[in-house]
């Protein structure tokens, strides 16, 4: 235990000196900050021209019928702020080409209009409320025509529908979003220090003072320190930059206010957020052990992409059939079934399920208690290949001669 501690420690503290892994830290926790707090800054600098933007009146302009501006001006004076009514269609036009006004509406009867507007922005909805506000007018005047009465009119047009969503199941449109952000981060974090695990134990094999050091030392515990230093590490890193997500949006929550994409976000199920937390962390130590057995097995650093090709693909593959059935709403599939179980698929393929679906809890148990399984099976393993490994040098062994090796072992 004492020496698993010393290479933890050391392991540990040579990430925390290295400049670059700071440096990158600092600069996604700055980023978020400055993103999340962008409202926040723009509502400092606005400018006074843009303060000013919503004095410009909206213009209306009806066609010479009296029943028609009886009826229509008084409720787009209701909807639309500092409005004002022209007498000519061309006036309405050239205000709004002159900046004189926002935007404006020559109505040509109760099915038809114009909206002038000069830049029509993505979240512009003049036109909408416009067509909303005459189909009532039509619906009423047609009402009227037919001799139904006033008071039945107003109680038909005033009267709302009202729905409440019950789900028993999942939310799958936001647990979608979930999903694919812990699948996406899992595979960039397992593709990331994953290498880097394998090429720091390859990059020790060039140092003949590791000969003494494996004979002396527990394989065991120089394979477990060295992958749960790279895994705090990772961890710590991510846990740094998704913290800083959830400290910079509680400072500017009200900032955001009304943005839906953002809240939900931050209002992940705190059942899912459990379950996202002990599949990735185990998700990220199965291949990490992986990668460093790897490494031990190549002796230059260069050959680390090759050597480590096969779990590459693999990974690979593993994440396009669940993106593939995220993006397809069949999580629930033969594949995805057989995945959950498999302890280097089950990371992504078994959350997926849980966000998607109802699993059974009794599937869930067995896929952790197998996942757990193979994180200290592969553990093991990666310290035995560990242990031959880096007393190979020259050509990379095939998988038969490392098999006798380890026999020998």
């Amino acid at each position: 235990m004492k020496r698993f501690k010393t290479i933890l420690s050391f392991e540990l503290g040579n990430f925390l000196k290295n400049r670059i892994f700071v440096g990158v830290t600092l600069f996604f926790v700055a980023a978020i900050a400055i993103a999340l707090s962008f409202p926040r800054i723009t509502a400092l600098f606005k400018s006074e021209e843009t303060e000013d933007t919503g004095d410009r009146p909206v213009m209306l302009v009806s066609a010479d019928v009296p029943e028609l501006q009886a009826a229509v001006i008084p409720m787009f004076s209701e909807a639309f702020p500092n409005y004002e009514v022209k007498a000519a269609e061309g006036d309405i036009a050239d205000a709004v080409k002159a900046g004189a006004a926002e935007c404006g509406f020559f109505v040509e009867g109760l099915t038809a209009y114009k909206y002038y507007v000069k830049n029509i922005s993505m979240t512009d909805s003049n036109g909408a409320i416009a067509a909303e506000l005459l189909t009532q007018v039509y619906r009423a005047s047609s009402f009227a025509a037919a001799g139904v009465p006033k008071d039945t009119i107003a109680e038909i047009m005033t009267r709302e529908v009202t729905g409440e969503t019950v789900s028993i199941g999942e939310d799958k449109t936001m647990n979608f979003l979930y999903t694919y952000i812990m699948v996406i981060v899992l595979y960039m974090v397992i593709m990331l220090y994953g290498q880097l695990v394998a090429s720091g134990v390859a990059a020790e094999k060039s140092n003949r003072a590791m000969e003494l050091l494996i004979t002396s030392a527990n394989p065991i515990s120089m394979m477990f320190g060295k992958v749960l230093a790279c895994g705090l590490a990772g961890l710590g890193q991510i846990a740094a930059i998704f913290g800083s997500a959830v400290l910079f949006y509680g400072v500017n929550k009200s900032y955001w206010a009304g943005s839906e994409l953002i809240e939900s976000l931050f209002a992940i199920p705190g059942s899912l957020l459990v379950y996202m937390l002990v599949f990735f962390v185990l998700g990220f130590f199965i291949y990490a052990f992986l990668y460093g057995a790897v490494g031990s097995t190549v002796s230059k650093t260069e050959d680390v992409g090759t050597a480590s090709m096969p779990i590459n693909m693999a990974f690979i593959v593993v994440y396009m059939v669940v993106i593939f059935s995220l993006s397809s709403g069949s999580v629930d599939n033969a594949a995805m079934k057989i995945l959950s179980f498999f302890p280097l698929t089950s990371p992504m393929a078994m959350f997926a399920r849980i966000a998607m679906s109802t699993v059974p809890f009794w599937e869930i148990a067995l896929s952790i208690g197998l996942l757990v399984a193979g994180v200290v099976v592969i553990g093991v393993l990666a310290a035995k290949i560990y242990r031959v490994g880096v007393l190979l040098y020259g050509t990379r062994p095939k998988l038969g001669e490392l098999i006798k090796a380890l026999k020998r072992a």
